[in-house]
């Protein structure tokens, strides 16, 4: 049965004994992905740089390590990504540079890896495996300051930093590539993702690990300005659900989703919902740092209606219960994500 065919409910089941390839595979959310798929018996491949400031971390795929393939190559080089891609079902594409901070200091790098890079996938793609299917990992952040809340797909695209640029830019390559040249593929506007495996060893890939680091930390949480801006959260397995979903089923070809969480939730309430739940932790509200002032997008949350209604998605997992589940597994694990130099003490 084809994809188009499947219904949507079935589409766990396509994976089986499918030939799937992830770059970015040893990072957050690829990793997450790769045990799913795992789970549903496909042979993955995961291909990732390895570059610890990005998140990858062969920790992550602990218990199914021997049941994948790693290969430790950088997707901005042409002739392997010309290799790899040969023979794959459905590519997963989270190689990417998601600092904000780090896109506005070096933005040269961030266009190599979010933008370059794609081309290189795509065009490996086109000349080597043109019946793939990607996914590709898009952002909310290329909606810029909304103009209207929840946020559709409909908004405008209008940036606020380098990374929303050159994201905007790789997520219109897999459009043109599907539009143009046929290769079947469709991007999930990620929301403020959170979970275990996520980086937590600085503070420029999002501030709810860093957040979730110092509350186990018993550290004080620095809320910038008063704490009443507005964010959607989505657990980690719920953003996994949503990849596996646009993978298997055909109607995502061509298509852009929002992924987002629940329900908004404002910082401080964030923030003391998590203080609470880990048992450690204190906060104090500090005025904002011009160079994050100068690119924060103000309350931002999504309308995940058109992934609700074209692929069956929504997110299945609360705040609380995703807070729990993180911090679960940071204390049981989190000499596996800290330098040595910088680890806690041990009393976690």
């Amino acid at each position: 049965m084809s994809p188009a065919a499947r219904p949507i409910d079935e589409y766990r089941a396509f994976y089986r004994d499918r030939r799937v390839m992830i770059t970015g595979g040893l990072g957050f959310i690829g990793s997450t992905v790769a045990h799913h798929l795992v789970a549903l018996g496909a042979k993955v491949l995961i291909v990732d740089s390895l570059i610890p400031e990005y998140g990858g971390n062969l920790f992550n795929i602990a218990g199914i390590e021997d049941r994948v393939r790693v290969n430790v190559a950088d997707v901005r080089q042409q002739s392997t990504m010309n290799y790899l891609v040969r023979g794959q079902d459905v590519i997963f594409n989270l190689a990417g540079q998601v600092s904000h901070i780090d896109s506005m200091q070096d933005p040269y790098t961030d266009l190599e890896i979010n933008t370059r890079a794609q081309l290189f996938i795509l065009e490996a793609c086109r000349r080597y495996n043109p019946s793939v299917k990607v996914v590709f990992a898009g952002t909310r952040q290329v909606y810029g300051r909304p103009d209207t809340l929840p946020v559709t797909e409909q908004h405008l695209v209008r940036p606020t930093d380098v990374n929303g640029i050159n994201k905007a830019a790789g997520e219109y390559y897999h459009l043109v590539y599907n539009n143009v040249f046929g290769i079947r593929a469709c991007s999930l506007r990620l929301t403020n993702v959170y979970g275990p495996r996520q980086l937590i060893m600085h503070n420029r890939q999002g501030f709810i690990a860093w957040f979730i680091r110092l509350a186990l930390e018993d550290r004080e949480i620095q809320i910038y300005g008063d704490g009443s801006q507005l964010r959607d959260f989505v657990y980690v397995d719920d953003a996994a659900d949503a990849f596996l979903r646009a993978g298997a089923i055909d109607g995502s070809n061509g298509e852009v989703f929002n992924v987002g969480g629940m329900e908004p939730i404002a910082h401080r309430d964030v923030v003391e919902l998590l203080i609470s739940i880990a048992g450690t932790g204190r906060y104090r509200f500090v005025e904002w740092p011009p160079e994050k002032k100068a690119i924060d997008i103000g309350d931002f949350y999504a309308d995940s209606s058109r992934i609700r209604c074209t692929l069956g998605w929504q997110p299945a997992t609360p705040l609380a219960t995703g807070f729990r589940r993180t911090v679960e597994y940071y204390r049981a694990h989190l000499h596996h994500y800290l330098p040595a130099a910088d680890s806690p003490v041990s009393a976690l």
